[in-house]
């Protein structure tokens, strides 16, 4: 039975997340001053949170040991688009599960979500490292630590884990395109541009992707080239 209570406290918490795609992004403050272009072009963007099996039939009786807030029905998901108020709600779902199970990855790994779109990338922090020890090879886990780090301008660790999710996923667009970011931010433009390059290999239609790299270009005083990036990414918006 805590099995079970345990299992609707996973799939619940982990729902309110998947409605969000690449689309969303975390404030930076940028370091340099460029172009308009240059200013849209270094938004951070959210990896997309992977799908999730349909969650099944409910419990039956609850086991009178648990505690009210476990045995609680877990909410419904959330319509689109998804709330501050759902992600608070994830993550007390998530608290109440690590209650009973404090070593469950993917609970760390919704509440880590959660907090990292609260903008709370100090708190989130902990919970992608200990979700990291569980499972050391989860290259989305790798990306959201990543995220915090860039966000909390630690550009360095955040390159690492950038780094190590593509170990592990190295068809990962959305870790070269925020590595590329973040190196940006750290004046490395030409290992930016390297980035850029390999999320477009991935995505020619990646347009975030195309105005970031025209931007570091610029940077580099190299106009042509950013004004045929920039032009592109212009007919892909």
């Amino acid at each position: 039975m805590r099995t079970t209570i345990s299992t609707f406290l996973i799939c619940g918490a982990t729902l309110l997340l998947t409605t969000q795609c690449a689309r969303t992004t975390e404030p930076e403050n940028p370091t340099y001053t460029q172009s308009d272009a240059a200013r849209r072009a270094v938004t951070m963007e959210e990896g997309a949170t992977p799908d999730l099996d349909t969650i099944g039939a409910a419990a039956t009786a609850p086991d009178a040991s648990l505690s009210a807030a476990a045995t609680a029905p877990v909410p419904a998901a959330p319509d689109l688009p998804v709330t501050p108020a759902d992600y608070r709600t994830a993550i007390r779902t998530a608290d109440a599960g690590l209650k009973l199970h404090p070593r469950n990855f993917d609970l760390l790994l919704t509440r880590a979500k959660a907090r990292t779109q609260l903008g709370s990338y100090a708190e989130a922090l902990p919970d992608y490292t200990a979700a990291l020890r569980l499972k050391s090879d989860d290259a989305n886990a790798y990306r959201g630590r990543g995220m915090a780090h860039a966000a909390l301008q630690q550009y360095s660790a955040a390159v690492s884990d950038y780094s190590k999710a593509l170990k592990h996923n190295p068809n990962d667009k959305e870790s070269f395109f925020q590595r590329g970011k973040t190196r940006m931010q750290m004046q490395n433009f030409k290992a930016a541009i390297n980035d850029f390059t390999q999320a477009i290999a991935l995505d020619s239609t990646y347009a975030a992707a195309y105005e970031a790299r025209g931007t570091s270009y610029s940077s580099l005083n190299q106009p042509t080239e950013a004004r045929a990036d920039l032009e592109k990414a212009a007919t892909l918006r």
